[in-house]
This record gives C-alpha cells, sequence and structure tokens, in this order.
C-alpha cells in the first residue's frame, strides 16, 4: 500500500496543496486531476522520491519511502515528462540498457515490447530520428518490461495515438488485475472498470477525493 498523509508542498511560495492525503491499495488506477499548474508533477516526484514534501509523509508498506529509498525504487516503476531515453541509441538498444539495470536481459520480452507499442520496424533507427509520439513509446514499453508492483507515471498518454490508448488502457488493467498498482496524470478519460478507479482532484490552495 502507498499511503500519503498529509502532503504539503510549497513552489516558488505558492502553496500548491496542503493536507493531502489518501491511499493507493493492490488493484488500484489512481488518476490525479487538476488544472496545469496546480501541483501535480510536483505531486508525483514528491510520490517517486524525487522532491521533498514541505509536510506530510508518503509511506509504502507502512514505512517512509525515505527510510529504505533503494527498497522502494526497487518496486518503483516512474516515468515522468521526459521520455528518459537515450536520443543516440536505437529503441532497442534503449529497452536493452533499461533491462539490464533492472533484471536479466530477455530479447524476446524486448521484442514483444516495441511490438505492443507499435515500434516494430523502427527498432534500428537512433531514436532522434523518431516522432515525439514514438519517443514516448519508447519510454512505454518499460511498461511491459517492468515487474514494479507501483507505477507512477506523468501524462503517459500524451502524444499517443487512439489505438496506442486503448493498449495502454489496457496494460493499466491488467497490471491492476494482477495486484499491481497504477497512479497518472492525463486530462483524458480514462476507459477502465469504474470500481478500479479512483480519482484525486487537484486545486489551488485545495485538494480532494472520489
Amino acid at each position: 500500500m502507498l499511503e500519503v498523509n498529509d502532503l504539503n508542498c510549497i513552489r516558488d511560495e505558492r502553496t500548491l496543496f496542503d493536507g493531502l492525503s489518501f491511499s493507493v491499495t493492490p488493484g488500484d488506477i489512481v488518476q490525479v486531476e487538476g488544472a496545469n499548474g496546480v501541483g501535480k508533477t510536483s505531486l508525483l516526484r514528491i510520490l517517486a522520491g524525487l522532491a521533498l514534501p514541505n509536510g506530510g509523509e508518503v509511506r509504502w508498506q507502512g514505512r517512509n519511502i525515505r527510510a529504505d529509498r533503494a527498497g522502494y525504487h526497487q518496486d518503483l516503476l516512474f516515468l515522468g515528462h521526459l521520455p528518459g531515453i537515450k536520443s543516440v541509441l536505437t529503441p532497442f538498444e534503449n529497452l536493452r540498457f533499461y533491462q539490464a539495470i533492472n533484471q536479466p536481459v530477455d530479447q524476446q520480452a524486448i521484442w514483444l515490447a516495441l511490438e505492443q507499442v507499435g515500434l516494430l520496424g523502427y527498432e534500428d533507427l537512433p531514436v532522434a530520428q523518431l516522432s515525439a509520439g514514438q519517443q514516448r513509446r519508447v519510454a512505454l514499453a518499460r511498461l511491459w518490461l517492468q515487474q514494479a508492483p507501483l507505477w507512477i507515471l506523468d501524462e503517459p498518454l500524451t502524444a499517443i495515438d487512439k489505438q496506442g490508448v486503448r493498449s495502454l488502457t489496457t496494460r493499466f488493467e491488467h497490471h491492476a488485475e494482477r495486484g499491481g498498482m497504477v497512479l497518472l496524470t492525463t486530462h483524458q478519460d480514462l476507459a477502465v472498470a469504474p470500481q478500479r478507479l479512483k480519482k484525486v482532484r487537484l486545486s489551488e490552495h485545495k485538494v480532494g477525493t472520489a
């Protein structure tokens, strides 16, 4: 379980959110909503352990995430706004490099991941030659390679076509069905089972859950 307790975030002397509390349990898909500038990305960076809150705490399996950062990050897959890939490498090389950090390289799994995101035929091109949407797909292919229980994803559906959105949504549901947890920001409506979907709404100086 991921627990957010009385979280407070101040940026540039402006309170983005205060008193924010919610939990993410196995099987949940949690969508963080709010207009641009209300702190969605700041929240995700705090939840991923990449930034400190101004108050409150984030707990994973009952412990503050800063008590065992290495252990927490082993259980976490975080994808931010930037794709986080190397432009001089090909999609296949990027995924092989990523997989080698976390587990033994499985080339068959990499080919399957490329197929799932529609990049077969582009696997040998340098990422710098791909479109923004294709570069985003290279990063998203990690969702088919990583078995971490907690996924934190910042606008994963940006620059993705309708077929890609359907494929990703199905992947989110499959992960949740297996006891995983997905927390993401997106301005799109998520076509997932209503009983799985939770929403956290951010607005300036106010927070809410549904």
